[in-house]
């Protein structure tokens, strides 16, 4: 009988999970801080997100001047792209009308 192996379960990700194990290992024993984890702030996660939806419009469109141009022939590509560039924009002004709501919520709070 052959042991079923698992690619996705390779030497690298059980040490990364050893890993993991360790630092939860010393957040719960107090010996770490939680606050001293190496997370991005939100201000760089949103910058990060910012540049992708960036990304993504000028992708498709350097897709949509390739197809228009003769370069790219693949149109469900060109349309796809287009798609995940519109569905970006479309969650970054979202969340910008939700923080723009909450601000403005607070500032109209009576002190």
């Amino acid at each position: 009988m052959k042991p079923v192996t698992n690619p996705a379960f390779t030497t690298t990700s059980l040490t990364q999970l050893t890993q993991k194990a360790e630092e939860m290992k010393a957040m719960a024993s107090g010996e770490k801080d939680l606050r001293a984890v190496d997370k991005p702030s939100f201000g760089e996660r949103l910058t990060e997100s910012l540049e992708q939806v960036a990304d993504a419009q000028k992708q498709a469109q350097q897709l949509t001047a390739d197809f228009e141009t003769g370069k790219e022939d693949d149109l469900t590509k060109v349309m796809i792209s287009q798609q995940v560039s519109s569905l970006g924009f479309q969650l970054a002004l979202n969340v910008r009308n939700k923080a723009l709501s909450a601000y403005r919520d607070i500032i109209n709070m009576p002190v």
